[in-house]
Formats: structure tokens, sequence, C-alpha cells
């Protein structure tokens, strides 16, 4: 398989070809703000769910990634690098979920300074964007429509044709500035996602609480998952360790 970062499922465009399905990806872009466990978090859980993904890396969150990971994000070796990452738990640790081949194919890369990538284009058909993480960079350019990268391009777009855009700003403390743009975002009609964990799930691990955040971004684009225990009125007293533990004799 094709591992040029503008290659389709099989190296060609799939748009227009008789008789093809038409791909409607979503497209997940990530920013230079920490968090990246969120981004992969989110990558498996719309993997998981059969979704199509349209994956754009900013050259920022390629220092993150490396920091917070160790991994280097390559446009040459995109897909093994992006195997890599969806393996490692929030935690650090390799191997942790399993990545199939099945589920890489539904993935596209276009490189964060391609500004000719399908999805800088209105007609380019997506079900809208997924911006995990958001720095404060990232939000006041969509805010003003810099389209400084490929990362804001897309997002204008997703705005302008009145797609779904969630924006999972991860910063603290935020200034005025930055309210500012998320309230810009907010009436242009973006869904505005602070990436702020919750304790009533029952975490007992770091991944838990990626994954509720992640879950949340997740039921913001209305995409299933099981990534997080929900609230069905009912205080549970404890962690869900302590729920599954067997009663003591």
């Amino acid at each position: 398989m094709d591992d040029r970062p503008d290659a389709g499922l099989d190296g060609r465009p799939d748009a227009g070809r008789p008789g093809a399905e038409r791909r409607r990806p979503w497209v997940v872009g990530i920013s230079g703000a920490s968090g990246t466990p969120y981004a992969a978090s989110v990558l498996r859980g719309l993997l998981a769910a059969g979704e199509a993904v349209d994956l754009v890396v900013s050259r920022a969150s390629r220092l993150t990634l490396l920091d917070e990971t160790g991994i280097a994000f390559r446009d040459a070796h995109w897909r093994a690098d992006l195997r890599e990452w969806l393996a490692r738990g929030a935690d650090g640790k390799p191997g942790t979920f399993p990545v199939t081949d099945a589920e890489l194919a539904r993935v596209r890369y276009w490189a964060a300074g391609d500004l000719a990538a399908g999805p800088s284009s209105g007609s380019y058909p997506v079900k809208g964007m997924l911006i995990v993480p958001a720095s404060t960079a990232c939000v006041a350019g969509v805010a003003l429509g810099l389209s400084k990268d490929l990362l804001q391009r897309v997002a204008s777009v997703t705005l302008k044709e009145r797609r779904r855009l969630v924006v999972a700003v991860r910063e603290t403390p935020l200034n005025g500035p930055t309210l500012k743009h998320l309230v810009t975002l907010d009436e242009a009609g973006a869904i505005v996602l602070p990436a702020s964990p919750a304790f009533y799930a029952g975490a007992t691990h770091i991944q838990d609480l990626v994954d509720f955040v992640a879950g949340r971004v997740l039921d913001a684009a209305e995409v299933p998952h099981g990534l997080y225990r929900r609230w069905e009125g009912e205080l549970r007293g404890g962690s869900k360790d302590q729920e599954e533990a067997p009663d003591a004799p």
C-alpha cells in the first residue's frame, strides 16, 4: 500500500470513480498542544466504530508527540509511525492496544503543508472535523480565518460548509484573547470541548481519564463508542475496580 501522504485507500483518488462507494471520513487535526494521548484515543474510537479518517498532523504537534511518546512522526513512514502511536497506552507502554491492517487502511494522511490536499476544498466529502488537542494558537488561527496550514484551512472549510467542527482545546489558564476566540468559534457553529477529564466514571488509571475526554469528543461527533462509563442517575460510590472486585468473604 502506498505510503505517500496524499495516497488514498488504494493509492488512487476514489471520488468520482464509476461504481465506487463514496468515502466520507472524519478529518482529525492534531495541533501542538499537550495531549497527544487524547488524539490517539479518538483515532482508535473512530476506527473501532468503522469510520474512515483523514489525518492532519501539524508540524508543532510532531514535537509534542516526540516529547510525550518518543515517537518521531514522519511523512514518508506515517503508517508505521501511526501504528506504533495508536498501540501505545496513555502511560507510555508500547503494545497496549491492537492495531489492525484493516483499521489503518481506513486512514488517509495529508501533510500539514499541503494546502492543495483534498480536505482543503468544500467539494471534498467529509462528515466533519475533530481538532484534538487544539492549542490556543490553533484556536486563534481558526477563529481569525488565517488558514496558515492545512489544519487551519480544513477547519475554515468545515465552518463555511456548515459541517460539524469539534475543538478540544487543551490549555490552562485561559486568557482573555483565547476566551474571545473560543466564543467566536462557538458563534460560528463549532463545538468547543475543553479537554477536562471527569471522575464520576470511576477512573482508576490515566487511560480512563484520557478515554473520558476522547469519548466526549466522539459524543459530540455522534460516533458510538464504549470509552467511558456513562452517568445513569445513580451514585456508584467507588471506582470501576471496586465495582468489579469480588465480595469479601
